[in-house]
């Protein structure tokens, strides 16, 4: 089941914000990239081009919905792996020179240009784009220190001819073994003048290079904002919504993505405290997909029994930014009503500041010690505390850098 969940909310990543004709259009573009989705648990990978398929040998089903982490390796720079982390949490897009393996366990040194999709209409970061270019070895002659014309061996060149003659001792070497040395390292040089050899360094990507991702993510970016414009979902390569929304970071997804709970986070500094997180347990229990709750007031979920006086009571919980606990009756997308002991708790930044409101769901047939022998309240508690650590961590990382 939660198999399925995942796959669904992957078509849904797509099939929402673009017309069916975006994965043929995405797939005629030569570069190597992937798409992926950071409102997802996971942030997995929704999109992955033929172009990169090749690079990295592995087939579309088995990128689909995993994390670009399998990529990486025992010699990935972890240093490397924390600045991309950084610009995916900032949601900024950057240039970095990477290694990465391939499916057969052979690593290639690779440009990863990542670059977020904000939506038009809120600014809200709806997918990131990571463009992969092969960074080409650098080339290097080695150096002999013979001539053409017959020249003798450099002083600093010596090593070279040490190491061809190495097992020589210099007592046995005869008139004809230093014609020899000289005649066979002349070869060698000729042969090096037209084949060059090709070493490993660190490898820094060419300005070629960088503006070849470049010029890759306008390309994607383009197809993406065309095939936008069709459902009127439109995207931009740049936060393009002027007012200010109070929007989730997309680095928050991720330590939220873990809390199996039914749970949404809501904005009160947005006048109807709309939803902008939810995670895969509440749309499991009420139905919706992600894209029909996000930016929605949890009223949506009141039908014509919901008690008008518990409503009442939520709200001046709210107003007197205290938490409560009630027990009210709620309807399913389906219109299928269910009891739902509602929790809702305030959520401090780090300056104390109300960031968001954390409401956790749980349907009263649920009532009951989970697998782990956890009661509904301990459950509760565990999903406010872990939502609370996150948001702070987050304030206290931003207060720190600026």
């Amino acid at each position: 089941m939660e198999s399925q969940l995942g796959l669904n909310l992957i078509e849904q990543s797509f099939n929402v914000r673009y017309s069916l004709w975006v994965r043929e259009a995405l797939d005629e573009l030569p570069d190597s990239f992937t798409i992926t989705d950071p409102s997802i648990a996971g942030h997995p990978i929704v999109f992955a081009s033929k172009g990169f398929l090749k690079m990295s040998g592995y087939s579309v089903e088995e990128i689909i919905g995993k994390n670009g982490r399998m990529f990486q390796g025992p010699k990935t720079n972890r240093r490397s792996v924390m600045e991309i982390r950084e610009a995916i949490r900032e949601e900024r897009a950057m240039q970095i020179s990477i290694l990465n393996y391939r499916k057969d366990g052979t690593p290639f040194s690779m440009l990863f240009h990542v670059c977020p999709v904000f939506g038009k209409e809120d600014g809200r970061v709806t997918h990131f784009v990571g463009v992969h270019v092969l960074i080409l070895k650098k080339k290097r002659r080695f150096s002999s220190g013979f001539r053409r014309d017959g020249g003798c061996l450099c002083e600093d060149d010596s090593g070279f001819r040490e190491t061809l003659f190495g097992s020589c001792r210099r007592e046995v070497c005869t008139d004809s073994a230093v014609e020899f040395d000289r005649i066979s390292a002349m070869d060698l040089v000729l042969e090096s003048d037209v084949r060059e050899v090709e070493i490993d360094e660190h490898c820094e990507a060419s300005d070629a290079e960088k503006r070849k991702a470049t010029t890759a993510i306008s390309n994607i970016l383009s197809v993406l904002s065309h095939y936008s414009e069709l459902t009127g979902r439109l995207v931009c390569g740049k936060r393009c919504c002027s007012s200010e929304t109070g929007l989730l970071v997309s680095s928050l997804n991720v330590p939220l993505g873990r809390i199996k709970q039914s749970f949404v986070l809501t904005n009160p500094q947005v006048p109807g405290m709309p939803i902008v997180y939810a995670s895969d347990a509440f749309l499991k229990l009420t139905g919706y997909s992600r894209h029909e709750v996000l930016g929605r007031s949890c009223r949506f979920l009141s039908g014509v029994d919901t008690d008008l006086s518990t409503v009442l009571q939520i709200k001046d919980c709210i107003r007197n930014e205290q938490p409560c606990t009630v027990c009210i009756l709620n309807y399913r997308k389906d219109n299928s009503p269910f009891w739902n002991f509602l929790h809702i708790s305030p959520v401090r930044s780090a300056s104390g500041k109300i960031a968001y409101y954390v409401e956790v769901q749980m349907d009263k047939c649920s009532q009951n010690k989970d697998e782990h022998g956890l009661s509904p309240e301990i459950r509760r508690h565990s999903v406010v505390g872990a939502v609370k650590v996150a948001v702070r961590s987050l304030s206290m990382a931003s207060t720190s850098r600026s």
